[in-house]
Parts: structure tokens; sequence; C-alpha cells
């Protein structure tokens, strides 16, 4: 366990990271933060990790995910791409906010939320 620890192979810290970084594009905070608590990393570490996730890379994972889910139903209208992909992306742990701004982006045909 020593040589483990001196290797940082049994390191909270990173394994906490690496997840995230391996995660993001298809998970949000919520849903990651929930994914290390229940391997039992500590919530500062987790919240160290998850503080690199910034509202910009959020969104456009979002976008991304909106885009990829979006491609495989063709959803006639806007309301029916927030019911049918938007609930998709709630459920992965995105905030309401974020997968509003995506589906208006997919809508609309652009990586760019729209403006407020």
């Amino acid at each position: 366990m020593t040589r483990l620890g001196e290797m940082h192979l049994q390191d909270d810290g990173e394994f906490a990271a690496g997840h995230v970084r391996r995660r993001a594009a298809s998970r949000g905070p919520l849903a990651l933060s929930a994914e290390l608590a229940a391997r039992g990393v500590d919530r500062g570490l987790v919240d160290e990790a998850l503080a690199r996730l910034t509202p910009e890379v959020q969104l456009a994972s979002a976008i991304d995910l909106v885009g990829r889910l979006a491609a495989r139903s063709r959803p006639a209208g806007y309301q029916e791409l927030l019911d049918r992909v938007g609930t998709k992306l709630l459920r992965r742990g995105f905030a309401p906010h974020l997968v509003r701004t995506a589906c208006q982006a997919v809508w609309r045909g652009t990586d760019e939320p729209a403006e407020a």
C-alpha cells in the first residue's frame, strides 16, 4: 500500500480528476459528483476536480451531446427536442439552464448559445 501511494496509484484526487476528465463529455457536474461520492471520494476532492469544469466547458459538452442525441431522432420542433433530448441531459446531471441553452443552440443550428 505504501508503494502504491508513492507511485500515486492510490490517490483519490488524481482518481477524481481523471474521472471528471474522462466522463465530462457525456455527464454533467451533478452526475459526476454523485458517481465520485458513490465511490467514496472525499467531498473536497470532488469539488476540486469539478472546479476544472468551467461553465463554458459544460455548455460545449451539452451542445455536443444535444447535437448527437438529436441526430438520432430528428425532433419535429423545439419543444419536442427539449422534451426528448433535454430530459436525457437532465438525467445525465446537466443543470436545467444549460440544457435549455444547449437545446436552443442546436435548434438554431449553431454552436453558440442564444444571446439573452
